[in-house]
């Protein structure tokens, strides 16, 4: 199956997906892309903007992931909103742009990952522990769990999400901040392979049901 990986980050939701796909895998930022083709060398990473190759690309995959910027939709967005200095931001609408797209216009299946957001949702989504999750097939029940680290120190912080994740970052030269924002932007790798055999065995049954209609 050919499977589209946008805004990739180091590839948290991929983690559990095996070699058995050929995976493309879309992230802008070239420190964060090149972690992740240390990851998953057998991937196709590319170094571009990822609303964009959605809307030339889409029609080459059968499943596409796609998990747009979150920080102008969380519920954080309030909390900076109070504190002096800090500067408004309009939502970022990349978010209901490719929503809305893959829902008219993509044949295979899709979902769009993001934070719980700050404002009642335009599209209903189903909520996942501290995320929100729009797609065109039934994902069932997922048990991930939501944590507070706000009072942790920054190297606990790493230590917490790093063994979460099963994800060493320490041997890549990178400075803790990076480190803590590519895994603050990780989908639990257990989400993702469970999203993932939820849209096979729907494709499967599909393909199953058009064979049986055939004969």
């Amino acid at each position: 199956m050919k499977i589209l990986n946008l805004y990739a980050g180091i590839g948290g939701n991929r983690k559990l997906w095996g070699d058995e796909h050929e995976v493309t895998a879309v992230e802008y930022d070239q420190v964060t892309a090149d972690v992740y083709k240390k990851l998953f060398p057998n991937d196709t990473v590319l170094v571009e903007d990822a609303h964009n190759y959605l809307l030339n690309n889409f029609k080459n995959f059968d499943f596409i992931w796609s998990s747009p910027p979150c920080p102008t939709h969380s519920r954080m967005r309030i909390l900076m909103a109070e504190q002096e200095g800090k500067k408004f931001k309009f939502p970022d609408m990349k978010l209901w742009q490719e929503i809305i797209f893959l829902k008219h216009f993509f044949k295979g299946k899709w979902v769009v990952e993001n934070v719980i957001t700050y404002y009642d949702p335009f599209v209903i989504p189903k909520k996942v522990g501290n995320h929100y999750y729009w797609c065109n097939f039934n994902i069932g029940k997922i048990n991930e769990g939501s944590r507070n680290l706000i009072r942790m120190k920054l190297h606990d912080k790493i230590k917490d999400k790093s063994e979460k994740f099963n994800i060493d970052l320490s041997g890549y030269g990178l400075k803790n901040s990076k480190i803590l924002k590519m895994l603050d932007n990780c989908v639990e790798p257990e989400t993702g392979q469970h999203i993932l055999d939820c849209a096979m065995d729907y494709i499967r049954k599909t393909n199953l049901t058009q064979t049986t209609l055939e004969l």
